[in-house]
């Protein structure tokens, strides 16, 4: 994360905090060394950001410091809320902690709104610990290009090795699939993210061809929009 967008992410997890928090446990949230909170926290107080606290104590942010408002109105706030809690149903783990942090900003500036709810039950949480690949890390390789060597496993129970050209990650209710150009069977295949027991580079990018994949692939999907879906 560059150090300005952290610095941003420091200001918001301060304001939304109820009391102070340590510099251990904005290190972890952050995912960055003590050290790096330590030095943020002297770059925002040289930036005359109202941050109060000391090592070993605690930081929090002084009441009355505020940054420009989101300019939603009250429907699209609900909106807002809404779609960020049904991220809970994908089972992408870090686009869920990223909504929460999101949740926290809303809240920090419109307060709570604990009558809109949305049930948590849907696709299966992406647990490395459970032999589930990151769905993180598929949404990098897509942005990147870069091949990816997985092992899948099949509705059958038959486990294979592929080498694939990630393009696209599809957010289903019940599950959550990675649509790519498998190489073994040099056509468009689905993969279910919690059938992916193991995913590494596969050593080469495919620049500028992502994009044009994806429209061969759209296209497919629009004429075979009504017959089942290509998995394996």
């Amino acid at each position: 994360m560059p150090r300005s967008n952290r610095l941003f992410e420091l200001i918001q997890i301060l304001r939304a905090a109820p009391g102070s928090r340590t510099a251990h446990d904005l290190a972890e949230e952050l995912e960055v060394s003590t050290r790096t909170i330590y030095r943020d926290i002297a770059a925002l107080q040289a930036m005359r950001v109202p941050v109060e606290g000391a090592a070993g104590l605690g930081y929090l942010l002084r009441r009355g410091y505020d940054l420009p408002p989101l300019n939603f109105d009250q429907e699209e706030t609900e909106a807002l809320r809404v779609g960020l809690a049904m991220l809970a149903r994908t089972g992408d783990s870090t686009l869920q902690r990223a909504a929460k942090r999101v949740c926290d900003k809303v809240d920090a500036l419109h307060g709570p709104a604990d009558w809109l709810s949305v049930a948590p039950w849907g696709a299966p949480v992406d647990n490395p610990d459970l032999g589930c690949v990151s769905i993180a890390r598929l949404r990098q390789a897509i942005r990147d290009e870069e091949t990816l060597r997985i092992t899948y496993q099949n509705e059958t129970g038959e486990m294979t090795e592929r080498r694939v050209r990630p393009i696209v990650v599809i957010y289903h209710l019940n599950c959550t699939m990675l649509a790519a150009w498998c190489e073994l069977r040099g056509d468009f295949r689905h993969f279910r993210t919690d059938r992916i027991y193991a995913c590494d580079p596969g050593g080469t990018h495919f620049p500028g061809q992502g994009a044009v994949l994806r429209n061969l692939w759209q296209q497919r999907e629009a004429v075979a929009a009504e017959s089942p879906t290509a998995s394996d």
